[in-house]
């Protein structure tokens, strides 16, 4: 078989539409019988019915073969893991062989052999004789089977290549994964219909073509039935949007079969560069969708499915970009049923050919022309029907060349409803959107002005400027982060040309392990891999909710909220929807504790509502308004979430104040003041109302996020050496407060902090620490953190602390963190990323009680707890590395360096840059509770 062919397939049938059939099917999912050779070159004489396959492997369908033991997953996000050389492929060249034996009913007559997906180059055989082949991983194809079925028994025999001429179409950012990975049908459905369903003014207008015989399309709910193909009738309906998903049932009647679908009315137009749905103005809140499980890949079960996109709309996403290849067909049901926006984008993908200059770019080659419009057409033929599907894309990375052109120009003929999407070109020549990935904030502004930088064609450059912008790709959400996304969203939402964006993405593809409990790239012994760039995702691989989840949650929020006295405003944030389906609850807290909650009466159109009066009494008192679900959605229950404003009615007092202090006594070696004591030689704190503890001491080191790390930060720290400060004490002064001054640097080099520490006691017996912190010499970059650490016993379990929460916030991020009395063990304080590093900071805390003490900032001071160091928590590699010391890390700190994007993207916007500077931090510490 010629594997270096360009040609997509042979003995195929025309793509058409994925639709629900009365004919009958034979589900042919299940255990098969399997086989890996290294080769392509293996003999061919399994495809006989009567060949002997006992000695085979039992192996799923759907699923990948390495995920159940044969050969091992490789990840890389653009280079390709075989020499760049099309249409030629390695001998080294792993090969399925499947096969599967049916029996067919009685009665039984015709029938096509259909194939959801199957990675990469499919060949298949029923009953000894070749049907065909396919390429297009992620797209249907199908086979006549009516001449080769037999009463009774069938064998079905299927060979998968790992590598093809094709492979070089698919260099998406994801695990290499071969095998038949979705469902394999034998249907005698041969329906094909394409529904048009426009909105305008209140009314929609409905017609749709029909392949074969006479047919007609009947739609109970608005009274039509008999349509005919290409006739066209305007009824009273209801449009479909992503807040409003409203559907219809329809079925579409042949003499053979009779299909069912669900209609959605709705148009989409761009209008004096802005885009539109049914007239309005579309914001896109939404995510980039790869479809992965830990356990079974691109082989994902419909519950999954199901529970993403649940996951999205209760982190109010309204919107989903599929990345880089059409999904599960059952996936674009669940958008239509519980309304998000998609683009669905082409199975195309050739970045790795940028490393070599995008010399020899499939993209450009003529000779792979007929493959890419073949992809183009099984997706827009396959998913035609859905009005969750605003656009279409034509691939993703894939740089710029003649076949787009032959792509656009078919899809612009076939479906001139739907925009074209392409982002891999920046003149837009065959887009009707102009799409960028990881632009900057200020890039981002300036496009949204109409200010972008020309094009060096005037015609191109007038045409885009007439384009609404969005960003495909923004706000890398790998590891800890993303940060700017508040900025980013305000910026959407200030310019019409702006439509919003996509964030980089939506689940860590982390697989499941047994030694590192998830992987990623190298962790299967690849010689080429891209590390942990696959482990990006706004949920963890069991798709448990990252922060980054959470703070976009309360980015995308549908509602505002603005607080003057005695009143809030509530603000209207949805596109589509009223309020109606909301209710709102005020609750006052004081210090963390309730004292007033009740109800809000609020017009389904938003607008001012009064808030309930507080008692007086001593603490920081805060109002917080919740917008819940007021009933079940299909979506989320009653008392879900949505939404939530805060603002700050009575601050707190100096939480310095305790009265006369008594002096510190020098006893022996130590100096002591009651059950607390300080080395006298060092002045370093050594017990703590009885607490054995060390420090606190000046700290300038975190451990490197992903940001850290790629952005190149981590790089000038480990250059400066921040990660290995040497402490000097140059005096412990005692009068009737101890005075310790210390220079704290890193070796080879003149740069260097001053730090003083003040310790005096109130006269209540709190202990009181002011620390000066000034930098000697020109500090160029920023730095990781500035504050003190210290370790405690390993006793301490856990800590109640009032302040921002619950989860953990850096300067850029936190959005989701509101002020309150939180609790949690130091287990629960970790954030646990799949690759470790810097988590759980709580920022803004006001006081912390660890049950043996209490510490108090003078305002407020940042809180991180954890059973190992820094030191450990940098060198881990995966989550399994990460095990409980003797004893507790406590970091007490008065700023982070913000966390940005610079994995993908920019780095933190400066206002969020932790510059060296000169800082005073105040913590008083009181005997704890226990």
């Amino acid at each position: 078989m010629d594997l270096e062919t360009f040609t997509p397939g042979s003995g195929r049938l025309e793509p058409r539409a994925a639709l629900r059939s009365d004919a009958p099917a034979l589900d042919l999912n299940g255990t098969w019988r399997f086989r890996l050779s290294p080769t392509a070159k293996a003999p061919e004489d399994f495809a006989r019915p009567d060949y002997d396959d006992t000695a085979w492997d039992d192996l799923p369908v759907p699923s990948h073969w390495p995920l159940h033991g044969h050969g091992a997953p490789a990840y890389t996000n653009v280079s390709y893991p075989f020499p760049i050389d099309p249409p030629h492929v390695p001998g080294e060249n792993p090969t399925g062989d499947y096969r599967r034996a049916f029996d067919l009913p009685e009665g039984w007559t015709g029938g096509r052999l259909r194939f959801d997906g199957a990675d990469s180059f499919t060949r298949v055989w029923l009953n000894g004789h070749e049907l065909g082949f396919s390429t297009g991983s992620r797209l249907p194809f199908e086979f006549d089977a009516g001449a080769w079925l037999r009463p009774g028994r069938n064998v079905l025999a299927v060979r998968v290549y790992q590598w093809s001429a094709a492979s070089y179409l698919e260099d998406q950012d994801m695990w290499w994964l071969p095998g038949i990975f979705r469902d394999v049908t034998l249907t005698r459905s041969a329906a094909d219909v394409f529904v048009h369903a426009s909105y305008e003014d209140g009314r929609g207008t409905l017609s749709f073509e029909s392949s074969g015989g006479p047919v007609t399309l009947s739609v109970p709910g608005l009274g039509v039935s008999g349509l005919q193909p290409g006739a066209e009738i305007t009824v009273e309906a209801e449009p479909w949007t992503a807040e409003t998903p409203r559907l219809y049932d329809a079925v579409v009647t042949s003499p053979e079969e009779t299909v069912s679908l669900r209609i959605g009315f709705r148009t989409i137009s761009i209008q004096d560069g802005v885009l539109l749905a049914n007239g309005r103005p579309l914001l896109l809140k939404g995510v980039n969708r790869h479809e992965f499980h830990p356990e079974h890949g691109r082989a994902v079960p419909y519950e999954t499915m199901r529970e993403d996109v649940l996951l999205m709309k209760r982190h109010n996403v309204n919107a989903v970009r599929t990345s880089h290849y059409p999904p599960h067909p059952d996936f674009l049901d669940l958008c239509d049923e519980l309304g998000l926006w998609v683009i669905d984008e082409c199975d195309l993908e050739t970045h790795g050919f940028g490393q070599v200059g995008w010399r020899a770019n499939p993209t450009d080659d003529p000779h792979y022309a007929d493959a890419l419009l073949d992809r183009m057409r099984r997706m827009v033929e396959r998913d035609k029907n859905h009005p969750s599907i605003i656009m279409w894309s034509l691939g993703n990375e894939a740089g710029v060349g003649r076949n787009l052109a032959v792509m656009a120009d078919w899809a612009r003929e076939r479906d001139p409803s739907r925009p074209l999407h392409y982002e891999g070109d920046r003149s837009c020549a065959h887009t009707d959107v102009y799409s960028r990935m990881y632009a900057s904030h200020a890039e981002v502004e300036a496009i949204g002005r109409l200010a972008e930088d020309p094009l060096d064609d005037p015609e191109l450059d007038a045409r885009r400027r007439a384009m609404p912008f969005l960003q495909c790709e923004y706000a890398h959400a790998m590891g800890n982060g993303p940060g700017g996304l508040a900025e980013y969203q305000e910026l959407f939402a200030r310019y019409p040309r702006l439509a919003g964006g996509f964030i980089w993405e939506w689940i860590d593809h982390g697989l499941a392990h047994p030694a590192y409990e998830y992987a990623y790239g190298g962790d299967y012994g690849e010689p080429v891999h891209d590390g942990n760039f696959v482990i990006d995702g706004l949920v963890f691989p069991d798709r448990t909710p990252s922060p980054g989840l959470l703070d976009l949650k309360k980015v995308f929020e549908p509602v505002t909220f603005e607080f003057a006295d005695g009143v809030v405003r509530v603000v209207n944030g949805y596109d589509f929807a009223d309020l109606a389906h909301l209710a709102f609850v005020a609750t006052v807290q004081a210090e963390g504790e309730t004292v007033v909650e009740q109800r809000l009466d609020l017009p389904a159109g938003g607008g001012e509502a009064k808030v309930p009066d507080a008692p007086g009494g001593a603490g920081e008192r805060w109002l917080t308004v919740r917008a819940v679900l007021a009933a079940d959605q299909p979506w989320g229950p009653a008392g879900h979430e949505v939404a939530w404003g805060q603002t700050l009615l009575a601050p707190a007092p100096s939480r310095r104040e305790g009265g006369a202090a008594p002096g510190l006594v020098r006893d022996a070696g130590d100096i002591v003041a009651g059950d607390s004591a300080f080395d006298a030689g060092s002045g370093r704190l050594v017990r703590l109302f009885g607490l054995e503890v060390e420090g606190p001491r000046l700290d300038l080191w975190r451990a490197p996020t992903d940001n850290d790390r790629y952005g190149g930060l981590e790089g000038k720290w480990r250059a400066l050496g921040l990660h290995r400060l040497t402490h000097r004490v140059d005096a412990v002064e005692l009068d009737d407060a101890l005075t310790v001054r210390t220079r704290v640097a890193p070796a080879a080099t003149d740069l260097g902090m001053r730090a003083t520490y003040r310790w005096s006691v109130s006269g209540d017996g709190a202990l009181l620490m002011s620390l000066d912190i000034e930098p000697e010499g020109e500090w160029a970059d920023p730095i990781p953190r500035l504050g003190v650490t210290m370790s405690l016993p390993r006793s301490i379990g856990g800590v109640t602390w009032f302040g921002p929460g619950p989860g953990e916030a850096y300067p850029d991020t936190g959005l989701a963190a509101r002020v309150g009395r939180w609790t949690a063990t130091i287990e629960e304080l970790q954030t646990p990323y799949v690759y470790p590093q810097e988590n759980g900071h709580r920022a803004g805390v006001r006081w912390a009680d660890f049950g043996a003490f209490t510490v108090s900032g003078d305002p407020v001071f940042g809180m991180t707890a954890r059973r190992w160091s820094t030191g450990e928590l940098a060198a881990a590699q995966h989550r399994p590395d990460l095990v409980p010391g003797d004893r507790v890390h406590l970091h007490l700190d008065l700023a982070h360096q913000g966390i940005g994007t610079a994995t993908c993207g920019p780095g933190a916007l400066p206002q969020y840059d932790l510059k060296a500077h000169r800082a005073t931090l105040n913590l008083r510490f009181d005997r704890g509770t226990a």
